[in-house]
């Protein structure tokens, strides 16, 4: 006859208190076919970034946090949509949620820079739409936005919709005061633990601190708020116009081309090996950052 189990005999918080910690302490053999497979996901898994000579050094893997820090008025959201329109290409579904411009006001310059010119024309914006159908969503909110809001967002972009990439656009308007570091941390702990729980790759748009000296290239440990904001991302980029150029060619003073209009800095990249400065040029009529002085547009429309 089978022994029974009676509740009131034994103590079963000793045993809940207890069973966790057992569970998760293992033999590092039990991690042998993760850890092969961590070596080849490292180099082939996640979209990349859209310009052809940063090749593999760069992937944007599931169930990362990516934080995309400038200057104001230096192209984050600029770059970041041409970033999407790269990811696009490759297939991956991807969602913007901007709370600082209107969807149309996304759309018209994401449309110009994958028109590759100044004035898409109806048949090509026709095309863009049909393109992006299945491919791109925007959330539809301006202004503040309650982090347990967006959350919820990100799941229903996770469960529902299989996307892939989020655009949060930005800090500054899921966490209303700038001083409010704990409610950055726990913002940013929400998020790092959704991206690794739905296999999202959400990037944040994040604020530099203001400078005396806007020509200097800033860093990560210039961005605003908490320290935790890129102590728990995965990835960190800055984005820097070279404003002394640009105001340079404006007033028609002699420039050299082979200067970078701008600079794509990655500041961190915690499952890969490069660290550095990406150089780019800025063609004002696609509004498209490329990779050379003498580059064309690049075709995100195959």
């Amino acid at each position: 006859m089978a022994a029974m189990i009676e509740r009131d005999d034994i103590d079963w918080k000793a045993y809940m208190e207890e069973s966790e910690p057992q569970q998760k302490v293992r033999r590092a053999s039990t991690f042998h076919k993760q850890l092969v497979a961590s070596f080849e996901e490292q180099s082939v898994t996640g979209e990349t970034l859209p310009w052809a000579k940063v090749g593999d050094r760069v992937r944007f893997r599931a169930g990362e946090v990516s934080v995309w820090a400038g200057i104001n008025g230096h192209g984050k959201s600029l770059m970041l949509g041409q970033v999407v329109l790269g990811f696009m290409s490759q297939d991956a579904r991807c969602a913007i949620a901007s709370f600082e411009m209107k969807p149309v006001t996304t759309l018209n310059r994401m449309s110009r820079q994958a028109s590759m010119g100044a004035l898409p024309t109806e048949q090509f914006l026709h095309e863009f739409s049909t393109w992006g159908d299945g491919r791109l969503w925007l959330y539809d909110q301006q202004g503040q936005c309650d982090v347990k809001r967006m959350a919820a967002v990100l799941r229903y972009c996770a469960a529902e919709l299989n996307i892939r990439h989020v655009v949060i656009d930005s800090m500054m308007k899921i966490i209303r005061g700038e001083d409010d570091y704990n409610g950055q941390k726990d913002a940013m702990s929400l998020f790092t633990s959704i991206a690794r729980d739905t296999g999202l790759h959400i990037h944040l748009v994040h604020h530099i601190r203001k400078s005396d000296d806007e020509n200097r290239l800033p860093g990560k440990f210039d961005m605003k708020g908490s320290g935790s904001i890129s102590d728990q991302a995965d990835n960190v980029f800055v984005v820097w116009r070279n404003k002394r150029k640009q105001f340079d060619e404006q007033e028609g003073k002699p420039v050299d081309p082979d200067m970078a209009d701008a600079f794509l800095v990655c500041e961190k990249q915690r499952n890969g090996e490069f660290e550095g400065k990406i150089a780019l040029w800025f063609h004002a009529a696609s509004q498209q950052y490329v990779a050379g002085s003498d580059h064309r547009p690049m075709q995100f429309i195959r």
